[in-house]
């Protein structure tokens, strides 16, 4: 009997650690499911039923505080407004023009950076410098900049005996002037991007094509771009999706609508319908379709990025 006592009493302590640990693991479990929990709350909350929303709406026509299921009339609409065409010709224009400048100018100025042997982190630190910048400032500078009478970029071109522009004011040169601005302001974040991928790649292949006589750009040409070749296709794919929903530029640079509307976007369009017009449901039919739209460029985007490998 008192070994048997002696044995049931060393089992206790135990018994009462192994309770302590799995009450800890649950306490852990619980927080961190928990924080988890908050996390798809919040994105659920501000990221899914929004879109969801939008879907219900765009079928949907609110009138006098009463709503209505109105099918695809919201899209016939659309359809009908010269203005939702010119729209998505200004947005591929502005996209295309962003992928020619800021697209391939961070490259290239990564590119330098990298073959540069001093002053690297102030460059880097210069190049970022306008993505530190609130974007309402930057815009609210290009826009002095543009000034046709006492702007920067004038008197640069009246200094150097060569014709002035309008810029902003002139339907031919505002929306390149919108990419020109929109480029400064963005374009560092994707510099140091391309940065970081080029300092990944082996020196040994450098040293190689420069043992084969190659210069700067037959190594940019044969080595750099592909190597790089993945973070050029994803930022690709990100900068054609941000490109498509450019706003902020566009509205304080002109007003959206620009000279002859040649800066009205499909979604400085979407605001106008949902703010000024009062439409929600065009709106958000509007935002369903560039939902749409961008959401096929992805998948057949991705699907020939798979092929290609």
């Amino acid at each position: 009997m008192a070994a048997i006592s002696v044995a049931g009493k060393a089992a206790r302590p135990t018994t009462h650690q192994d309770r302590d640990r799995l009450w800890r693991k649950v306490r852990q479990n619980l927080t961190a499911h928990g924080f988890l929990i908050g996390a798809l709350l919040c994105f659920g909350f501000f990221t899914w039923y929004p879109m969801v929303r939008e879907v219900v709406m765009s079928f949907q026509k609110t009138k006098r505080g009463t709503t209505s299921w109105v099918g695809l009339d919201n899209i016939d609409q659309l359809l009908q407004d010269p203005a939702f065409w010119q729209a998505w010709r200004n947005t591929l224009l502005f996209t295309l023009l962003a992928l020619v400048f800021g697209f391939a100018v961070p490259f290239f100025v990564a590119v330098l950076l990298n073959e540069l042997r001093h002053a690297k982190s102030y460059l880097r630190i210069l190049v970022y410098l306008p993505v530190m910048m609130p974007p309402v400032a930057s815009v609210l500078l290009f826009k002095y900049f543009y000034d046709p009478d006492f702007g920067l970029f004038n008197s640069i071109l009246h200094a150097l005996h060569l014709p002035t522009s309008a810029w902003l004011n002139s339907p031919d040169t505002a929306m390149l002037s919108v990419v020109i601005a929109s480029t400064w302001m963005n374009m560092g974040g994707a510099t140091l991007i391309y940065l970081a991928a080029l300092q990944g790649i082996p020196g040994e292949l450098y040293e190689a094509a420069e043992l084969d006589g190659a210069g700067l750009w037959r190594r940019v040409w044969h080595v750099t771009i592909p190597q790089t070749r993945l973070i050029l296709s994803l930022l690709l794919l990100l900068q054609v999706v941000a490109t498509m929903q450019v706003f902020v530029e566009p509205f304080l640079l002109t007003g959206g609508n620009g000279p002859q509307g040649s800066t009205t976007t499909v979604v400085y369009l979407v605001y106008q319908y949902a703010f000024n017009f009062n439409n929600y449901g065009a709106a958000s039919a509007l935002g369903l379709i560039m939902l749409l739209v961008l959401a096929g460029f992805s998948a057949l985007y991705v699907r020939l990025s798979r092929k290609a490998d």
